[in-house]
């Protein structure tokens, strides 16, 4: 079952995106979306049917102006949009994710933790976050750490919430796709090696954020956020060229129509250049790998509002298009 995207005047900014489709009980292939919801499939004008995504990706620097120029050609055949199911646009085979990235979801979660005996008004404890998030763009590093692609599902599947899971939670980003190989970029180099950019959803379960049996060893990333289908990914990817500045966004998510989440990118502790310039230095980052940026304020917890049975989500950021996806909770065993 999936949430089917609804129509939009322009599905996207720029000319074209990159997508993976399949038509009914069809293989998925490689995708040249119009903003107008037409498809073009990539398999015909690059004459290779074992063409996906991520091998187009691998040769980006060559591929991205013979998509150009597709694009503008109408004389190649096209389908609507609204015949093939979109799935997550991309494989993998590194998903870097990024935590407390934004300045004021850290600040509130600051000031939602008071210490014992601390007496101070929440405008001095405010004052206070304010001026360690300052520090710590200034002169500390990005936390990032690394999730499954086996978590990443299309942009209108149905997320299916774990019996185990007692507190699962949504948390949009942006999402940077590697266009080129990478190790050890500057900042001023990082941007250069980006293909593009998509949405994520990067789903948490809070409860098992930290061992119940050990929590001073810390976070439990693998229990708490790579359950089957907790990355919602899409629904395509927008080259760089088409977005002026991804340090400039709108990440929107609503839930069941009431919006949760709804800040911009600027307000980043490290910008895109810097969290994929750190990610770099560690790791070779390969064409098709993902960069989650972090989620800004608004996650369920801040609410008191958890995801269950029947919740749609629908997040959203600038120039990016919209994913849709419902969930549905796991019957218990």
């Amino acid at each position: 079952m999936s949430v089917k995207p609804e129509p939009s005047s322009a599905l996207f900014a720029g000319p074209f995106a990159v997508a993976t489709l399949s038509a009914p009980d069809g293989p998925a292939f490689p995708a040249l979306v119009t903003p107008d919801a037409q498809v073009l499939d990539l398999r015909v004008p690059f004459g290779d049917e074992r063409l996906t995504v991520r091998s187009i990706l691998e040769a980006w620097d060559t591929a991205a102006p013979r998509l150009a120029a597709w694009a503008g050609d109408g004389g190649l055949e096209r389908e609507p949009l609204a015949d093939f199911r979109v799935h997550a646009p991309v494989e993998p085979r590194q998903v870097f994710q990024s935590g407390a990235n934004y300045r004021q979801h850290v600040i509130d979660l600051h000031v939602a933790h008071r210490a014992p005996g601390d007496e101070r008004s929440e405008e001095e404890r405010r004052a206070e976050a304010a001026d360690i998030m300052d520090r710590r763009a200034a002169e500390d590093l990005p936390y990032v750490f690394i999730g499954l692609p086996s978590a990443i599902t299309g942009p209108y599947d149905t997320v299916v919430l774990p019996a185990w899971a007692e507190k699962p939670d949504w948390e949009l980003e942006l999402a940077v796709v590697i266009g080129r190989p990478a190790h050890r970029l500057s900042p001023e180099e990082a941007l250069d090696h980006v293909a593009g950019y998509t949405i994520a959803n990067d789903l948490t379960d809070r409860a098992t954020v930290f061992r119940r049996d050990m929590p001073q060893i810390g976070t439990d990333w693998l229990r708490s956020k790579n359950a089957p289908g907790f990355t919602p990914l899409g629904p395509w990817i927008v080259p760089a060229e088409s977005i002026a500045d991804p340090d400039d966004l709108r990440v929107t998510l609503k839930l069941n129509g009431e919006t949760m989440q709804d800040e911009s990118t600027k307000d980043m502790i490290f910008n895109v250049a810097r969290m994929v310039s750190y990610a770099s230095q560690t790791a070779h980052l390969l064409p098709g790998d993902l960069v989650l940026t972090g989620s800004p304020a608004g996650n369920g917890m801040h609410w008191g509002r958890l995801l269950r049975d029947g919740d749609v989500m629908e997040g959203s950021v600038t120039g990016l298009g919209v994913q849709r996806t419902r969930c549905v909770a796991e019957a218990a065993s």
